[in-house]
């Protein structure tokens, strides 16, 4: 029987993200996809802002920005015409390092976690696919038939799906996937074209009910079509072809189509299944939450969800935390979850909703609200931090505990950088760490040494104060660099208190031999 400490089912960017970050923590791993190699066609196309903040952890933003394509601004299209156009590179500027759109499509992605993983020791073992599994005496137990057709037992503490939105783990739990199926037949074509809507910026059009978007790509002319289609074309999608959709392009966006790379059609569900995590089982990305592709949220949930359970995993299985602290993982991510699918879900309704009212919202009302609303920097901030997640906190997470200025324990640290100093570089390390901004007292350092946690003390810069920190204040910060206590007064007392209420030895988190 094999033996490993967390089964991965699922090699899709929810699976590679997880097995990386638990590789890199000294964590024994087997990751397994049944399909026979990586995919090379993708839905999901954006990197978010806060997707790029936390690869840091992993020395993976650099080469996932070399690699791809910086959006510049969104343009909104209404007969033929470019009606609106919002620019992106300025309105996330102060807020985070990474104040833009950026799109490195899902394919790409997958095959650069691949290589980190490799080079890390641990090969996805393709063709290889879960039959059943169950927990017996405390481990779980999965039937496994491997690329030679023969069946193995696999002994693991643990066992997490990944494996998408037919997920056989979530089968296996019987946690339901409530929601539903858009009516709509989305239709995806990677192109090579000419014309003024392959400029390098993202284009929609907002004509008729059907959505359609011009998504840009590394390189002169390439290009992800992205679409809908509602008419009887959509009863057949097996038949469908390219030139059965490609006229409206060519016709509402001028779009010159010069090649086409493929070309596939596919459903959007809209669910969240009812438990992320039963036992010694866990779900997350696709197999946990599904929805419409509205503000290129899905692939980034996904990798959040892999980040903020692949910390949790490494300390209990190191006996660092209780199981317990897994428990957290489902209340942190579930509500979330649930939040994107309703938002996207009303974002998506109207942008594909059909008759003559919501024609003239799309097509009149839209083009000139839109650029009004946006004018205000408080609009364009908003919408920057939502679609970009850096607006996401745990403020009602167990973890989560106290407020020192205006940030709570469960936030995001604001992000400052002056004179040469990023307070988020310390971030990169995958432990536990606590940030003072103004002095820090001997006791606390005391303190710190005592827990074995890092103490990074910053200047007190008027920066801080316009960031909402709150001078002289302690900020401990959770190994997936979200605030776990905030408190005013600096008081070592609250920081042990804290690690004694649950029962976590903090420490290093990636002092584990790894694999």
């Amino acid at each position: 029987m094999v033996q490993t400490e967390v089964l991965i089912v699922g090699a899709g960017p929810t699976g590679l993200v997880l097995a990386l970050w638990l590789a890199k923590l000294g964590v024994k791993i087997r990751i397994i996809d049944k399909t026979a190699e990586p995919g090379t066609t993708s839905r999901a196309l954006a990197v978010q802002a806060r997707t790029l903040e936390l690869y840091r952890q992993l020395d993976l933003t650099e080469e996932v920005i070399a690699r791809g394509h910086r959006v510049p601004a969104v343009n909104l299209w209404v007969k033929g015409e470019a009606a609106a156009r919002l620019v992106f590179e300025n309105v996330g500027a102060g807020l985070t390092p990474y104040p833009f759109l950026h799109i490195f499509p899902q394919d790409e992605h997958e095959r650069l976690l691949i290589r980190r993983l490799e080079a890390l020791g641990v090969a996805v073992e393709r063709r290889t696919e879960l039959l059943h599994f169950a927990e017996r005496d405390g481990r779980v137990i999965a039937r496994i038939r491997g690329s030679d057709g023969q069946d193995q037992d696999c002994e693991a503490r643990y066992i997490a799906g990944c494996d998408g939105a037919r997920s056989l783990v979530r089968e296996s739990l019987a946690t339901g996937f409530p929601g539903g199926t858009y009516r709509q037949l989305f239709y995806v074509a990677d192109v090579e074209a000419s014309g003024p809507a392959t400029n390098g910026e993202l284009h929609v059009d907002l004509d008729e009910a059907d959505f359609l978007g011009v998504f840009p790509l590394a390189g002169q002319g390439r290009a992800r079509l992205i679409g809908t289609v509602r008419d009887e074309r959509a009863q057949h999608p097996e038949s469908l072809k390219f030139e059965d959709v490609s006229s409206r392009a060519i016709q509402h966006l001028k779009v010159e189509i010069e090649k086409v790379n493929w070309f596939s059609t596919y459903h959007v569900h809209h669910r969240v299944t009812q438990h992320f995590r039963q036992g010694r089982a866990f779900l997350a990305g696709d197999a946990a939450h599904i929805h419409s592709p509205a503000g290129g949220q899905g692939m980034n949930t996904g990798i959040g969800d892999a980040i903020n359970l692949a910390w949790k995993l490494a300390a209990v299985v190191g006996g660092r935390a209780p199981d317990a602290l897994l428990d957290s993982y489902e209340s942190e991510r579930i509500g979330f979850a649930r939040r994107l699918v309703a938002t996207t879900d009303r974002v998506f309704s109207f942008a594909t909703a059909e008759g003559r009212i919501a024609d003239v919202l799309r097509t009149r009302v839209a083009p000139v609200l839109f650029p009004f609303a946006t004018h205000f920097e408080a609009v364009r901030e908003f919408m920057f931090r939502t679609v970009s997640q850096v607006m996401l906190n745990y403020r009602d997470g167990p973890l989560s505990r106290g407020i020192a200025g205006h940030v709570h324990g469960g936030d995001r640290l604001p992000w400052i950088a002056c004179d040469g100093v990023d307070n988020f570089k310390p971030l990169a390390r995958m432990e536990w760490q606590v940030h003072v901004y103004g002095t820090a007292e001997d006791e606390l350092a005391a303190c710190c040494r005592a827990h074995n946690v890092p103490l990074h003390v910053f200047a007190w810069r008027e920066e801080h104060h316009t960031a909402g920190l709150a001078r002289d204040a302690l900020y401990l910060m959770r190994p997936d660099s979200y605030v776990a206590l905030a408190e005013a007064r600096g008081s070592p007392a609250l920081l042990d208190r804290y690690f004694a209420d649950h029962h976590i030895q903090p420490g290093s988190v990636a002092n584990r031999k790894t694999q």
